[in-house]
C-alpha cells in the first residue's frame, strides 16, 4: 500500500505494542487529521502516555503527515469527529484505505466509498508478508489486548488459526 489515513485508535495500540515499525514497513505514507493528532499526541502526552512520543516520532521522521482536512461527510450516521475527519481527508486527498477499528466508523468509510482496514487485519498481513512470525504474531496481539484492544473472542480465535495458516503456507 502506497498511502492511509488512519485513525487514532491503530495507531495507540501499535505504538502500546511496540509494532508502530509494522505500520511504516506496510505503508509508504500514513496521513492523520488534525483530531488524531490532537487525541494521540497531544493528549496521549499530556497523560503522560508511552504510545504518543511513538507517534509523534514517526511524524517527525516524516513518514506520518498530520493534514489539515475539509470536512466532507454527507452521511446520517454519527460518529467521532476524529473518524468524521479520516473519511474526509481520505476522500479530499483520494486516498481508498482508512485504518479505523470502530465498527460503526467502518460502516461509515464503507458507504462514503472507502476501504477501511483494522488493527487486527494488519497485524495478520504482516504475518502474510513474513515480518511477524506466529510467535510474535500471538505477542503482539497478546500486548495490544492487554492495553485495552477489545476482540470478541470468536474474533480472537480466528485470527489465530489465520495466522497460524498463514505460517504454514
Amino acid at each position: 500500500m502506497d498511502k492511509v489515513v488512519s485513525n487514532a485508535t491503530p495507531l495507540i495500540y501499535l505504538a502500546k505494542a511496540n509494532q508502530l515499525s509494522l505500520l511504516q514497513s506496510m505503508v509508504k505514507q500514513v496521513f492523520i487529521p488534525e483530531a488524531v493528532y490532537r487525541e494521540v499526541v497531544i493528549e496521549g502526552k499530556r497523560l503522560g502516555e508511552k504510545d504518543a512520543y511513538c507517534v509523534e516520532r514517526a511524524i517527525t521522521q516524516g513518514w506520518m503527515i498530520v493534514q489539515d482536512v475539509n470536512i466532507i461527510y454527507p452521511l446520517e450516521i454519527t460518529i467521532h469527529s476524529g473518524e468524521i475527519e479520516v473519511i474526509s481527508l481520505a476522500r479530499e486527498k483520494g486516498i481508498e484505505t482508512v485504518l479505523m477499528d470502530d465498527a460503526k466508523a467502518r460502516a461509515a468509510s464503507e458507504m462514503a466509498g472507502l476501504r477501511p482496514i483494522g488493527t487486527l487485519w494488519l497485524i495478520l498481513k504482516a504475518v502474510k508478508n513474513q515480518l511477524l512470525n506466529f510467535d510474535q504474531f500471538l505477542s503482539t496481539l497478546e500486548d495490544i489486548i492487554h492495553s485495552g484492544f477489545y476482540l470478541k473472542e470468536e474474533v480472537y480465535l480466528k485470527a489465530v488459526r489465520r495466522a497460524r495458516k498463514l505460517t504454514r503456507d
